[in-house]
């Protein structure tokens, strides 16, 4: 009950932002934090390090945007084929990778991702180094002009909100049990008869499709996609994102989205104010050293989080409701 409340309270709240907050700024933060629960789904429930997820957000975006702006395709149908694409990327890295396991299973798909890094990189309708760029957003529907930012906030809203109840509704299926298993035990779960590798697999493509969804989305939205989105160094943040906010939780990658989102949007003006307040200088130069005060978040999280955020808060929670009733 108490979960229903939080989850109803936050989406007031995210119904109100725009009135308060730049919508823009709000979808990048939605978009990101449905990436990076999709990548959470397969590390925190199912036990497998991918970093190659930036493939995916990746493809997905180059795929909706060259659809929706060279083809004519309606919004819906742009983002559809972003999320297909991806989840068939999905289908073939993960065939490949699942055959081994720890950090052999990583670098694989970091490998294969790099791959298709530099075929982005080479290829005409990516627009190579100067990135894809006039994305249209079209119309929902045919009807709903998302041409203003509000309308799209909504749409967006909408997306990520059934992107993360399709999350968690996987996590507590049968199916989810399953592959909490199979990240507990892997050996027990073969021993009863599972067929480990083809949850695995389904898991892989599941969370491939849903980071295509964010991808794509967050393409319509900006109207532009560049190499950045399909780098290694965008696999890198979605993994801190997921270890700041909290390994294995439903929340917590969205809270480590929201943090690493606004620092990389909001450092250099936060890097102002300490600098009007302190009389400081050097603090105007905290927006180009955004990777470093990432780094020394994630420094502070590993150290005294080691759940992260959200995780550690709900230890914390728990142990004293349970020396409540005792």
């Amino acid at each position: 009950m108490n979960k229903k409340i939080a989850y109803g309270t936050a989406l007031v709240l995210l119904l109100v932002a725009p009135q308060l907050m730049y919508p823009v700024f709000l979808m990048k933060v939605l978009c990101f934090a449905l990436f990076a629960c999709a990548f959470n789904l397969l590390i925190g429930f199912t036990g497998l390090l991918s970093f190659g997820h930036a493939a995916f957000f990746g493809a997905a975006g180059y795929v909706s945007g060259v659809v929706l702006r060279d083809a004519g395709w309606s919004f819906e149908a742009g983002i559809l084929a972003g999320v297909v694409v991806a989840a068939a990327i999905g289908f073939v890295m993960g065939s490949l990778a699942i055959r081994r396991q720890g950090i052999y299973f990583t670098m694989i798909t970091l490998a294969l991702a790099q791959m298709l890094y530099f075929v982005f990189l080479q290829a005409k309708f990516t627009g190579g180094e100067d990135g894809l760029q006039g994305v249209p957003r079209g119309k929902l529907f045919g009807v709903l002009d998302l041409g203003s930012d509000m309308a799209m906030y909504y749409v967006v809203l909408a997306i990520c909100v059934a992107g993360f109840a399709l999350i968690v509704r996987t996590i507590h299926s049968p199916f989810g049990q399953v592959l909490n298993a199979v990240k507990e035990n892997e050996a027990r779960a073969i021993s009863l008869g599972y067929d480990v590798d083809r949850y695995k697999l389904l898991a892989f493509v599941l969370s491939a499709a849903i980071a295509g969804l964010a991808g794509a989305t967050k393409t319509v939205v900006i109207g532009f996609e560049t190499l950045t989105d399909a780098h290694w160094a965008m696999s890198g943040l979605v993994v801190l994102m997921t270890l700041v906010g909290g390994l294995g939780t439903l929340v917590g990658p969205i809270v480590g989205a929201v943090l690493i989102i606004a620092l990389e949007d909001k450092l250099g003006d936060i890097g102002s104010w300490i600098a009007d307040v302190s009389h400081i200088e050097w603090f105007r130069t905290l927006g180009d050293s955004v990777t470093l005060v990432t780094g020394f978040i994630f420094i502070v999280c590993v150290l005294l989080f080691r759940k992260g955020i959200v995780g550690e808060l709900a230890a914390v929670f728990g142990a004293k409701r349970s020396s409540v009733s005792h």
